[in-house]
């Protein structure tokens, strides 16, 4: 039995990989959602301080308190900073597989507002004008979306590489079906490097709405 931790992207809380939570759990394997603080059920912890740091840290919460080991870690977009944080900084032997759905893969010093587009900068500055730290989501999303803490989008990640050495597998799902992804050089950066396993969907950038099935069999790959 294999523990899957999933972390959403922006503006989403756990809930939006719920169905997946239960699809893996009837193949037979162990399934834990990450909200981050500031997001979805927990946006009334939401403040100015908020920031990748603190998202890092609620994925290691979570890998503590429920005693995971040998973990994948399933990261979509703004996620996949998330997870990189979280496995460079779990103990040794927890996180064995990382998972990038259409997500951002950064290097020591990078942040979210460094890897992506203008348009997105762009989007995260204009969202957050009302308070100057809470960035509201782009019109027609889910309307269970809440605004994301604009801190954790411009805070430059820390990373030492030593839990990161500890990973066995790398997978990075590219979702080619949208127009203004920011993720084509990620994966054209990858495709070429024995140490990932590059998959590309015919998708929109919301995986778990578009693509399921075949999102959740990279997911079972080896599992």
């Amino acid at each position: 039995m294999t523990t899957f931790v999933l972390v959403p992207g922006g503006w989403r809380g756990g809930w939006y990989f719920s169905g997946l939570a239960d699809r893996l759990r009837t193949a037979g394997h162990r399934a834990l959602t990450v909200t981050p603080t500031g997001v979805g059920d927990r946006a009334h912890l939401s403040s100015a301080n908020v920031n990748l740091d603190t998202h890092i840290d609620d994925v290691l919460a979570v890998l503590a308190v429920e005693q995971v080991g040998d973990a994948v870690l399933v990261g979509h977009s703004y996620g996949g900073m998330v997870i990189t944080g979280a496995a460079d900084r779990a103990p040794s032997g927890v996180v064995r597989r990382l998972v990038y759905a259409d997500a951002y893969v950064p290097k020591d010093g990078q942040s979210c507002w460094d890897l992506t587009t203008d348009a997105y900068r762009a989007l995260f500055l204009d969202g957050a004008a009302a308070d100057g730290y809470a960035v509201q989501p782009p019109p027609g999303r889910d309307p269970r979306v809440t605004a994301h803490p604009l801190a954790s989008f411009l805070q430059r990640i820390r990373l030492d590489a030593a839990g990161l050495r500890d990973v066995k597998t790398r997978d990075y799902v590219y979702l080619s079906g949208w127009d203004g992804t920011p993720f084509t050089a990620v994966r054209d950066r990858l495709a070429d490097d024995p140490n990932w396993r590059v998959h590309t969907l015919d998708s929109g950038h919301d995986v778990w709405r578009d693509a399921p099935q075949e999102f959740l069999e990279i997911l079972l790959l080896g599992e």
